[in-house]
């Protein structure tokens, strides 16, 4: 079984493997699960317009299914317009 978790930090330059390594310790830290990197990608997150677009791709793990990342950051911004392209770094 799997669960689908989406990650980010609110600094400019930050790679993906920072962001992986930082929730893989947390998540596996009692040893019960395992964490994977299925990809990554840029978030743009303007809480003013309440709009967060999902983009680009990491040159470590590759592109990250935005569609699914949208749909899990919908539930948490289900008064955003969230959307997503393949366009972009």
């Amino acid at each position: 079984q799997y669960k689908d978790l989406v990650r980010g930090l609110r600094l400019w330059r930050v790679i993906t493997a920072d962001i992986y390594d930082k929730a893989a310790a947390e998540i596996e830290k009692d040893g019960v699960y395992d964490c994977e990197c299925l990809g990554g990608g840029r978030i743009n997150h303007n809480s003013g317009s309440k709009k967060i677009h999902i983009y680009g791709y990491s040159l470590g793990f590759g592109r990250a299914r935005h569609a699914t990342t949208m749909e899990l950051v919908k539930t948490k911004y289900p008064d955003y317009e969230v959307t997503w392209s393949d366009e972009g770094y």
